[in-house]
């Protein structure tokens, strides 16, 4: 599974399939029925009672099929309707005889949970419109509120198939299985949080139809990325693997941009420079030697390092006071790589710009205020915007974070965890994407392999010492690890 789909693209699929390998719509409910019961059945198999709610759409006919399903193996299974309206002859009355054939059970939700040992949602499907709100959100509430695992199928009830934004009430799933075509809001959003873990199943579609079906995003891997990196030669020195400046720390800010100097330095740039304020200057050179510091107040005193600098890192720890202010405006338009991170986004936002061979690094507020709006809601329009108002490769942080170059090409980060919620984490990140444009990486790969390294390193340290009191200057080693793999 490496491509995200948009629910109309899905539909697309589904259209495809049916039309070119001549499989009925029925054909496919059962095929989606059948997996799910086995899936249900691997990880639950003591389970003897299933409480089913079904919508009445495609979702809902998966959950009746699944019923009947479960009926021929001896699991009682309760059936709840949330809505009992539908056309004669449709799939979803082809499922209820199903069920009905079978004396499977129907009832209301109070009793169908009662006994349930697992609970499927089969209520809502890609094609939410609306918020989740009256009846059916008192349904999704006493499923969320039952002690039992939940089983989505397709995507969790009230969560939006596209932007991963929820919709009102939405379900809570333990595991989720998704068909044809992985969802893109699974992944981002509130996705990762309401999903559970995701099970994606093809359904035997042929693999032929993809190539003729456009997708939104592409999930990012470590593996082939980190295989771009330049290869050393006996004969490199330290001016052949390119000098990241850091540019940042205002008085009393100063460990931000110290930790983006250190993190490019772990990621392995030849010289590290930083231009500072004055005050860090005596910190910076206790903790890490390496940094090639200098105390600045005005930007023409750290001309000789922009103009000996590979690749600038502009924000960390800048502040938007008179020196950060100055110091972006200067700073910014110096025809040189740009990695723009925290108080320079900021800065951004209060004098926008355009420029080439940068990339942007916003977390949600920061981009709130590049788009003066709210990015949560649909994060994937988001990225494409911030990217085409500033001709940026952008990076849109957060849970599944998307990076959108200059073109509006997306890949999505499916890594990293919430230990990664502490400040410097941004900082950091600026740091190792510095270095991986330094040592000569494209700019929108070097965007999307410092995401994919960065939170990956996060993901290695939860393994060893879990989620709470996860430091950003933790990673620093596990980065380059990593890049060394």
């Amino acid at each position: 599974m490496e491509k995200l789909y948009l629910a109309k693209e899905i539909r697309k699929l589904d259209k495809l399939a049916m039309d070119q390998e001549r499989i009925s719509s029925l054909a496919l409910i059962n095929r989606a029925a059948k997996s799910a019961l086995d899936l249900l059945l691997d990880r639950w198999p003591t389970t003897r009672n299933v409480a089913v709610i079904c919508g009445s759409g495609n979702n809902g006919s998966d959950g009746l099929v699944l019923a009947a399903l479960l009926a021929d193996r001896g699991v009682n299974a309760a059936i709840c309707l949330v809505d009992t309206t539908f056309q004669q002859g449709s799939d979803f009355e082809k499922a209820l005889i199903m069920c009905k054939d079978r004396e499977v059970g129907f009832s209301n939700i109070e009793v169908a949970l009662e006994e349930a040992d697992v609970v499927v949602d089969a209520i809502l499907g890609t094609g939410l419109s609306r918020p989740v709100e009256g009846r059916l959100a008192e349904i999704i509430e006493k499923v969320n509120e039952k002690d039992a695992p939940v089983l989505s199928i397709d995507i969790p009830s009230g969560l939006c198939s596209d932007t991963g934004a929820r919709r009102g009430s939405c379900i809570s799933a333990t595991l989720t299985i998704t068909y044809i075509g992985a969802k893109l809001g699974l992944y981002t959003g509130d996705g990762p949080s309401l999903a559970g873990e995701i099970v994606f199943d093809s359904l035997a579609v042929p693999q032929s139809i993809y190539s003729k079906v456009g997708f939104a995003a592409r999930v990012l891997e470590i593996e082939s990325m980190i295989s771009r990196l330049p290869i050393r030669g006996p004969t490199s020195h330290k001016g052949s693997h390119g000098h990241v400046l850091v540019v940042g720390g205002d008085e009393g800010m100063g460990g931000a941009a110290m930790m983006a100097a250190e993190a490019a330095l772990y990621s392995g740039a030849g010289l590290v420079s930083l231009a500072t304020h004055p005050t860090n200057v005596s910190a910076v050179l206790s903790r890490r030697p390496e940094i090639m510091v200098k105390g600045v107040m005005r930007p023409a005193e750290f001309a000789e390092l922009i103009e000996r600098a590979t690749v600038i890192v502009l924000g960390p720890g800048l502040g938007t006071d008179s020196w950060g202010e100055q110091i972006f405006k200067e700073t910014v338009v110096v025809e040189k790589p740009l990695i723009l991170d925290a108080d320079g986004l900021n800065c951004l936002a209060a004098s926008p710009c355009k420029r080439k061979n940068w990339i942007l690094t916003p977390h949600p507020g920061e981009a709130r205020k590049l788009l003066s709006k709210d990015v949560q809601f649909d994060r994937l329009s988001a990225v494409r915007k911030i990217s085409a108002a500033f001709s940026s490769t952008t990076i849109l942080k957060g849970a599944g974070t998307l990076i959108s170059d200059e073109k509006g090409i997306i890949g999505l980060c499916p890594f990293g965890n919430p230990g990664m919620a502490v400040g410097g984490m941004g900082d950091v990140l600026a740091g190792v994407i510095g270095a991986l444009v330094a040592q000569g990486i494209t700019i929108s790969e070097s965007a999307q392999l410092g995401a994919v390294i960065h939170s990956c390193a996060a993901d290695e340290l939860l393994k060893k010492q879990g989620i709470r009191g996860m430091l950003a200057t933790d990673l620093l080693p596990e980065i380059r690890r990593l890049l060394n793999s």
